[in-house]
């Protein structure tokens, strides 16, 4: 990683975690995502990771068909690597969460690398009485989701869509999850470089602290040495002063309306690329070059935005 110093930003334009009443710039139709996310690489971001909603109430929609207008006009107007979402939301099947990278056969796919809690209703206190569609309530306020990504569900995608070459963006939310990442680096389902997106601040995984940031990395770096290509994850409040660890340690990083709606404290960002800016700006303060997407395709040795299916 030291001597990779073109820094991967990625943006993660609307994901699958706030809900449409939380913010007005929140992206939800096919339209609006395909805008966020060209704007997010025009402002620096050399990848964009996508999620699909339901035009109507802004609910996750893990089709195939609700992908394919965005990817389609992302491609028209933008050489930025595209990732397709392999989580959906945690609510959904295995199934339904790997249909519409294997339809599509992106660049990169995320992956999550294990089962978890996953708490989302410590967001009810800030938006209680905001929510103006049923079911942003009745998601937001569930504690029982379980975010399932077994071992099986794991070996399932790599093979599915490995075979199509796409390559992974490993997201791991807790040190065990590192782990369960080296079983398939043994195993040899897994081939270096890896893309491991280590994810702060959600209830469920590890914590924001500089601490928690340290102990993920020393793992990596004792499981795989100088076979991965590290990046992270910081959700809400978190998100720039990781991604400013992160940099000054030699990583990449990701910001997002998906990871936080914020651009400072109490103010909205009112698009993606707002976000992508603040990133760039931290970086370049540092003395450091954001990586192209052609930069970023010969860092994580990606297949070519002309081998995939859309």
């Amino acid at each position: 990683m030291g001597r990779n110093r073109k820094v991967i930003i990625t943006c993660a334009v609307t994901g699958a975690i706030h809900t449409p009443s939380m913010s007005p710039y929140l992206p939800v139709t096919a339209q609006e995502i395909a805008d966020a996310a060209i704007g997010a690489a025009e402002a620096g971001a050399a990848v964009v990771h996508l999620h699909a909603r339901d035009p109507k109430d802004g609910r996750p929609d893990q089709t195939p068909e609700a992908f394919l207008p965005f990817l389609q006009m992302i491609k028209q107007r933008s050489d930025c690597v595209v990732n397709i979402t392999t989580g959906g939301a945690p609510t959904m099947s295995i199934q339904e969460r790997v249909r519409p990278a294997a339809t599509w056969q992106p660049e990169v796919a995320s992956l999550n690398m294990g089962s978890m809690n996953f708490g989302l209703f410590p967001m009810l206190k800030r938006f209680e009485g905001q929510l103006k569609h049923a079911w942003e309530q009745t998601y937001i306020a569930d504690k029982s989701i379980l975010f399932r990504n077994t071992f099986a569900d794991i070996e399932h995608i790599l093979t599915t869509l490995g075979a199509n070459g796409t390559r992974f963006e490993f997201e791991c939310y807790d040190t065990a999850h590192l782990y369960n990442l080296k079983h398939f680096v043994d195993e040899g389902l897994v081939q270096g470089p890896l893309f491991i997106q280590t994810v702060f601040g959600l209830m469920g995984g590890i914590g924001a602290h500089p601490d928690d940031v340290m102990h993920m990395k020393r793992t990596a770096d004792r499981l795989f040495g100088d076979t991965y290509r590290w990046s992270v994850l910081g959700a809400g409040r978190n998100q720039l002063p990781i991604a400013a660890m992160s940099a000054a340690m030699g990583g990449n990083i990701r910001v997002g309306l998906e990871d936080s709606l914020w651009a400072g404290p109490g103010t909205l960002a009112e698009t993606n690329a707002q976000q992508v800016r603040a990133a760039r700006q931290i970086l370049e303060g540092l003395g450091l070059e954001v990586a192209t997407p052609d930069e970023a395709r010969e860092i994580l040795a990606l297949k070519g935005a002309d081998r995939v299916a859309f």
